[in-house]
């Protein structure tokens, strides 16, 4: 008999309400001296002190759930800096220095093991296989578990077939997972794929995944709007909102993110009146912001579900709207630039 698989984030799910996820790695690892073309999971093994320090900022902040620096530690991403022999190495190191930091604070934090797109398109469009990519995500997910990790935390998806893969592999290594995709092509995927058509497509899989939702894309309300759209569909599921902080410009070699602290104190409103159970930011989310965050959740007392008006008149309008009604139109395929 196989035995069963240990849910820390389904246990703390059924004590409270909503949980704040962390912000941002990557665009914080850039303010404290990474380098654009650099593979931030390196830093796990050679500046492991900045990595703990930013968990630690996120920890101090209020964060419940904190993602490891392995957003690009699987042999594809990592080949394209001749590491792809490291990826056990990497994401083994990369959960312990996140326990430590969890360990030191003397708070129950989650520990999620980030697990990004493979890179590849699937065939036909590319020479990516279904079969391929449960190896390389279960390759990835062997190490995330050997280092200690609570929970397989899958983002950044676009296509379907990449995400049954890496519920694949999940289940394959036995561990309970998270997925969310970026909706950042007019309400859909860069593959094409709507909200409701995520959601209905991932209460299929078996096993389903703890928590589904959106992270990244192009603006705070646009992110808003996809929840808006999955809870609609599966007000039963839990849903994750991990929004970029504001909309993103281009100073010379620095992207700034319009987001402030109180915009992103209300977005964590708004996301937790839209039904949303795990919040967090993404792009441009530094500590400061999350601290807001934190301070609104705890403050707030779920008000009525918003509709897209009330979203941009308090967040801001849509970067990137729909072409047709929510829920409309047939899947396209589109290959990410």
């Amino acid at each position: 008999m196989t035995a069963a698989v240990r849910n820390p984030l389904a246990e703390r799910l059924a004590q409270v309400p909503v949980l704040l996820a962390d912000g941002a790695t990557g665009t914080n690892l850039f303010e404290m001296g990474l380098m654009s073309g650099d593979a931030p999971e390196l830093w796990n093994v050679e500046a492991p002190e900045k990595i703990k320090a930013l968990h630690k900022s996120f920890v101090d902040a209020g964060a419940d759930i904190i993602l490891t620096n392995t957003f690009g530690a699987n042999r594809r991403r990592l080949a394209l800096h001749k590491a792809e022999g490291r990826v056990h190495e990497l994401n083994v190191a990369a959960v312990k220095l996140a326990l430590e930091v969890v360990a030191a604070s003397g708070r129950a934090v989650i520990v999620a093991g980030s697990v990004g797109p493979t890179g590849d398109l699937f065939a036909p469009l590319g020479a990516m296989t279904d079969d391929l990519a449960v190896e390389v995500f279960a390759e990835q997910m062997r190490g995330l578990k050997e280092g200690g990790a609570d929970v397989v935390w899958i983002e950044t998806m676009s296509a379907v077939e990449e995400m049954r893969a890496a519920a694949k592999a999940a289940a394959l290594v036995g561990m309970p997972y998270t997925v969310t995709a970026s909706f950042d092509t007019a309400g859909r995927t860069m593959m094409g794929i709507t909200p409701e058509t995520l959601s209905d497509t991932l209460t299929e899989f078996a096993p389903a995944p703890v928590a589904m939702g959106s992270n990244c894309g192009v603006g705070a309300s646009d992110l808003l709007y996809s929840v808006l759209r999955m809870t609609g569909t599966h007000p039963e599921a839990v849903v994750i909102a991990k929004a970029n902080c504001g909309i993103p410009t281009v100073h010379g070699d620095h992207v700034h993110y319009s987001g402030t602290p109180e915009l992103m104190a209300d977005y964590a409103r708004l996301a937790m009146d839209a039904g949303a159970r795990i919040i967090g930011g993404c792009c441009g989310t530094s500590p400061s912001h999350l601290a807001a965050m934190r301070q609104a959740i705890d403050a707030h007392a779920k008000a009525a579900r918003p509709d897209l008006e009330a979203i941009t008149s308090r967040i801001g309008a849509l970067v990137s709207p729909p072409t047709e009604p929510a829920g409309g139109g047939e899947r396209r395929g589109r290959r990410r630039g």
